[in-house]
């Protein structure tokens, strides 16, 4: 009996949450018995390294500019040479031209099932330019609409698109992102020579990519009002296109022998789990995958109240501090406060225990079953 077979379908595989979890879930998905693809745009990015042993990789090989039309006709010949069971297409834009080209290279009873994941909540939308913007909207609408299954990876997620694109609540499947525990711990004990983390001066870490959504300028002008009140230190991991305006930032308000901009890292654990505390200043977040790992690790945790999945991971501030978005000084006080009064090691990783990769593979392995027999 051939093993049932499902497909990642990506543009590259970048250095973010969302590609992150598309590899664990790899390895999920090997462990009970599929045979996995990645299909990817173009095979680029930071995370093409960690793709699991027994992952078919297959590269459309097209170009930057405008890549996933391009993708379009490579997509229908490696369907048409390929048996699937479920498909999941990643990342805006490329969710439609999936279904069509699924849709042209199949009959209808031999067609996989077209999952579409949404990682994030709909104001991402509004940072697409002019018509592009209006594309996502109408695509991402279409998507909703003529996939098999839509799974949201938070409950707020699933509200925002329900209510922003008048597609009915029930129908989307809540599905946390998941972690590797003890692969994180494992490789949080690589060692970490960096002075800041090997003194007694604590260090706050901030993870992600350096662009809007984000928000380090926020974290940045909190760690300023901080360092008047308190010797610390602040790290910064992630690269991204506001690196010159944050560098700037550091300058104008003097704190460059305070603060780092250390760039993606391959291994963050050993950062995150030497941190005195982990800050997430975002303006909005899908599933912020990093919180999880940091209670993990038992590192105390900040973050902002945003649109997303913050609250759910800390359960309203049951697990660490939530903080009005873009509000510098009560994130100041916030990490004043964690710095001195810490949470409990035991109770922060008792709670990432929600979130393991059994939990979410296990989801989605009852996600295609219920599919497979509506069908």
């Amino acid at each position: 009996m051939n093993k049932p077979r499902i497909a990642f379908i990506l543009p590259a595989l970048r250095g973010g949450g969302v590609e992150k979890v598309v590899i664990t879930l790899n390895r999920g998905f090997l462990e009970n018995g599929f045979d996995v693809d990645i299909i990817l745009a173009k095979a680029e990015g930071e995370f093409l390294s960690g793709i699991p042993n027994g992952v078919n990789v297959f590269d459309l090989d097209t170009s930057r500019r405008l890549r996933l039309l391009r993708s379009f006709l490579p997509l229908v010949k490696y369907f048409r040479n390929r048996k699937l069971d479920a498909i999941f297409p990643i990342f805006d834009g490329f969710e439609l031209i999936v279904i069509v080209a699924v849709r042209i290279s199949y009959i209808a009873k031999s067609r996989p099932f077209v999952i579409y994941s949404i990682h994030n909540v709909s104001k991402y939308l509004d940072d697409f330019p002019g018509y592009k913007h209006w594309l996502v909207k109408i695509s991402t609408w279409l998507s909703l609409h003529w996939a098999d299954g839509v799974v949201a990876v938070s409950n707020s997620v699933a509200k925002d698109f329900s209510r922003k694109f008048y597609f009915p609540l029930e129908k989307i499947k809540v599905i946390y992102n998941p972690i590797l525990t003890s692969e994180i711990v494992e490789m949080s004990k690589e060692p970490l020579n960096h002075p800041w983390f090997n003194s007694k001066i604590p260090v706050i870490l901030g993870i992600g990519r350096l662009n809007k959504q984000k928000d380090f300028p926020n974290l940045i002008k909190a760690f300023a009002i901080v360092h008047k009140e308190m010797e610390a230190k602040l790290v910064i991991l992630g690269e991204g296109e506001e690196r010159s305006y944050l560098e700037n930032l550091i300058s104008e308000l003097h704190l460059n022998s305070e603060v780092e901009l250390l760039g993606f890292k391959d291994n963050p654990y050993p950062y995150l789990k030497s941190a005195s505390l982990f800050v997430l200043s975002s303006e909005f977040e899908g599933f912020p995958l990093v919180l999880v790992e940091a209670l993990a690790l038992g590192t105390p945790v900040i973050s902002t109240d945003c649109p997303g999945g913050s609250s759910e991971i800390l359960e309203g501030g049951k697990y660490g501090v939530l903080v009005p978005v873009g509000d510098p000084v009560a994130l100041s006080k916030a990490i004043i406060k964690m710095l001195t009064n810490p949470m409990p090691l035991d109770m922060l990783q008792n709670r990432a225990m929600h979130f393991f990769l059994e939990s979410a593979t296990g989801s989605y392995l009852k996600l295609i079953n219920t599919l497979r027999n509506r069908r």
